[in-house]
């Protein structure tokens, strides 16, 4: 993609991360009004302090929703990540891609803040040229990137901090969320929750039925951790025809193994990519905005036309003699043999010494932990509307069916009307608001949705205690 900044050839970024740091306290300092605290603190009978936000995960997603609201004075936060510091999100961990997906122009976490984006931090240590030499991001760059952008913003994460079951204290007036980090628990209390947990954060990475009765020393998930130097020269067999299948394939291959089978049920990969027809601002910032049944259909029809593995992602697996495309051939069987995985096909029947499921997540409120207590009040798309036969899809019906801002709805009205207070910012959100939660592409739009819809809440709430501060308001102008 050309440079679109017909200036780019005679700018000259700040030079080093140091000098960016001090411009990007200006720009903040700059955009700061209004400046004062305004969210009344609030705390137990006996003094136990309550959380404004609590925010469950501190991915991407986590770290752009706790800027944002820091931004908006609510800074009586904290972001909990079950990762080790450092390893937040999927960059250093299952993700084995080599650059992001997205365009290198994209922005988000930025919240429009030019010094704060991907960009000028690459700039400051590489210089325009080097930007401009960049075709896609590396994931690396980016993981690397996030933790400083948590830093430079001095955003409050506690890692290795694993999130119970949200329970509601309506005594309190607010959500008691236990804790565990190291072997240790404690109950934080919070009057909003925001949970931004990932792709799966709506359910659970799956494998077939047939898959998880096999030893577990034959197979794994794409987002397990997978040794593939035990891979080498061994015979390998993987389920999906995703970016993650062929991503899986490639660091298998690398690592030497004899021979990929990848497996896929389509005629043919699909090689159009609607995610690609999706980044324009209509579709990003207004999917949230159109009828149920227009929501159904866009989505759905995204879904329908699958999510292809890139052209680079293609290409990295595709170059290696030993691996082999097998369409219309999902696996009808599968069974352990002689300490081997024998997988059976509409058309043949194959055996390997190791299994790689990329199949993806199944999207299952119940089967989130966090929401043990919660889910069964929970509105889904399924008690809200009902698509045509034709247009029927089981996973979509599982969505939860979000309000305006992210935020579960209740299953009956009237019976959880606290249920608000929780903001489902993951990949859950899709059918409802479009790409919002774990999609860097739809941040720019969804993070100010959402923290929108929470500074409302916290406003609305607190309404009767700013009438008072208001009607005793007393700072002169000028004596009379």
């Amino acid at each position: 993609m050309p440079d679109r900044d017909p200036l780019a050839s005679t700018y000259r970024p700040p030079q080093g991360l140091e000098a960016l740091e001090d411009a990007l306290r200006r720009d903040l300092d700059i955009l700061s009004y209004p400046a004062r605290s305004w969210v009344p603190p609030r705390s137990t009978p006996d003094g136990r302090p309550i959380l404004d936000v609590l925010i469950v995960g501190g991915g991407q997603s986590g770290l752009g929703a706790a800027f944002g609201l820091m931004r908006e004075r609510v800074t009586n936060l904290m972001v909990l990540d079950d990762g080790k510091d450092g390893f937040h999100g999927p960059w250093k961990t299952f993700a084995r891609m080599i650059t992001l997906r997205t365009p290198k122009y994209l922005t988000g976490p930025d919240y429009n803040i030019p010094n704060l984006s991907f960009r000028a931090w690459y700039e400051a240590q590489h210089g325009v040229e080097g930007f401009q030499q960049v075709a896609l991001i590396p994931k690396e760059l980016w993981a690397d990137y996030l933790l400083w952008y948590r830093r430079v913003l001095g955003i409050p994460v506690k890692c290795g901090t694993k999130a119970g079951a949200l329970r509601w204290r309506a005594d309190l007036e607010c959500f008691e969320v236990p804790a565990a980090h190291n072997n240790e628990a404690e109950f934080l209390l919070a009057r909003k929750v925001v949970l931004a947990t990932g792709i799966d954060g709506s359910g659970r990475w799956d494998a077939p039925p047939e898959v998880q009765s096999l030893p577990r020393a034959l197979w794994a998930h794409t987002h397990d951790p997978i040794d593939f130097d035990a891979l080498k020269g061994k015979r390998i067999g993987v389920l999906g025809a995703g970016a993650s299948a062929f991503d899986n394939a490639s660091v298998a291959l690398e690592a030497g193994a004899g021979q990929v089978d990848l497996f896929y049920r389509r005629k043919k990969l699909p090689n159009v990519n609607p995610y690609r027809w999706a980044e324009f601002a209509g579709f990003l910032r207004h999917h949230g905005d159109l009828p149920d049944a227009q929501r159904w259909r866009f989505i759905r029809q995204i879904i329908e036309m699958g999510q292809l593995p890139p052209r680079d992602t293609f290409e990295r697996a595709r170059r290696h003699p030993h691996f082999h495309l097998h369409a219309e051939s999902p696996w009808v069987e599968v069974k352990s043999q002689d300490g081997q995985a024998v997988v059976r096909t509409p058309h043949a029947t194959h055996t390997f010494d190791f299994l790689i499921i990329a199949s993806g997540f199944t999207t299952d409120l119940s089967l989130r932990p966090e929401l043990a207590e919660l889910h069964p009040h929970i509105a889904l798309w399924k008690d809200r509307f009902t698509p045509p036969e034709n247009e029927r899809h089981a996973d979509l019906l599982r969505h939860p069916y979000l309000g305006p801002s992210f935020e579960f709805q209740e299953k009956q009205p009237g019976s959880a009307p606290w249920l608000g207070g929780v903001f489902n910012y993951t990949f859950g959100c899709l059918l409802s608001l479009g790409f919002g939660g774990a999609s860097i592409s739809g941040m720019k739009y969804s993070l100010p949705r959402l923290v929108g819809g929470i500074t409302k809440q916290l406003y609305l709430d607190d309404s009767e205690r700013h009438f008072r501060a208001l009607a005793d308001y007393a700072t002169t102008e000028f004596e009379t």
